[in-house]
């Protein structure tokens, strides 16, 4: 069975694009289902079954998304292949730029809003920059040159993944997407594979229900800020 993971930011329209790709992909006769990740609450497994596509959903709750998906993946995946799936698609919650849903083998895409301002590629950390695919939407709502000047900074953040841009609405982009979809990679199975790159770093008081702020109650991995004024105090001191 092929897997394709699509990640990225909350409401940049991943559900959509993966709804038109799907869509496209069963007119090639491939039968294909997603593994939806969100954290708090979802509607959009509704939107798969409503379009005929078996769905699997998943709530992280209290604890990080990106966690919860590396802890469930494996069972999505024997699940698929329980269902008959050429391919399965696992839309992760709308994460933070730090985090990092993919892994290797497996097709990766990273779903950016054009938007978003032309910086933002940079400021994604490893799901768009080791992606193998970067779909831009919202393109329509911005003029050609801020389209080519936001595809131009995705593929400086990321020269080796190919970005193409897509409408959610219309389905536009919807054809070479899931021609990408279909040639990628199959897998016999997730276990003993890797992340694409570590998670974020957890396993603070506050990981595990602290809610109290102070350093005597900020114990095991805390990462704290730097101050110039209290360095430049710290100076004249000496």
């Amino acid at each position: 069975m092929q897997l394709v993971t699509v990640s990225g930011s909350p409401s940049v329209g991943k559900t959509s694009v993966i709804l038109r790709a799907a869509e496209r992909l069963r007119g090639m006769g491939v039968a294909a289902g997603v593994a939806k990740f969100d954290s708090l609450s979802t509607s959009d497994d509704r939107l798969f079954e409503a379009r005929g596509f078996p769905v699997a959903a998943g709530l992280s709750g209290a604890l990080c998304p990106d966690h919860y998906f590396v802890s469930n993946i494996g069972d999505c995946f024997a699940w698929g292949r329980r269902q008959g799936l050429d391919l399965l698609l696992s839309e992760s919650a709308g994460l933070c730029n730090r985090c990092s849903p993919h892994i290797d083998g497996a097709l990766a895409v990273c779903v950016v809003d054009a938007l978003a301002g032309v910086h933002t590629p940079r400021k994604i950390g490893p799901m768009l920059r080791l992606a193998d695919c970067v779909v831009i939407t919202k393109g329509d709502i911005v003029s050609q040159v801020e389209r080519e000047v936001f595809a131009h900074h995705v593929r400086l953040a990321n020269p080796g993944a190919r970005a193409l841009f897509m409408n959610g609405i219309t389905g536009q982009g919807a054809d070479a997407l899931a021609g990408i979809f279909r040639a990628a990679a199959d897998l016999d199975g997730l276990d003993g594979r890797r992340l694409r790159f570590p998670m974020p770093a957890a396993v603070c008081p506050y990981c595990v229900g602290e809610t109290a702020i102070g350093e005597k109650h900020q114990r095991g991995n805390v990462k704290k800020m730097r101050f110039a004024d209290l360095a430049d105090a710290a100076g004249s001191l000496a």
